[in-house]
């Protein structure tokens, strides 16, 4: 009689533990939507950034399309050291493609 309370919290356990996995904290869930978009952002939200002034804000502008945000430096558009400054705080999202019309 003693294993019934513990074999039925064995067959709750399975449909408790999936949603305690995914389970995001909101810090987690805006820390992803407070980064600055590289393939959006104005010269001056960019100009913003730490180690960010005009003339790599223009870098970045005219770079664009960014596949991710390490592309900064691997096209050359800042040094390491300012990637290393910016890197927690910038997203480089991709443009959703264009959808075709429909054929006629």
């Amino acid at each position: 009689m003693r294993m019934l309370p513990v074999f039925l919290a064995s067959l709750m356990l399975p449909a408790v533990a999936p949603s305690l996995s995914h389970a995001t904290t909101p810090s987690q869930a805006a820390s992803s939507a407070d980064k600055l978009d590289i393939n959006a952002a104005t010269a001056e939200q960019l100009k913003a950034l730490p180690g960010i002034g005009d003339a790599y804000a223009q870098k970045i502008i005219a770079g664009r399309p960014y596949r991710t945000k390490r592309d900064l430096v691997l096209k050359k558009i800042i040094p390491q050291s300012t990637y290393d400054k910016i890197t927690d705080k910038i997203i480089a999202h991709q443009p959703k493609p264009a959808t075709a019309p429909p054929p006629k």
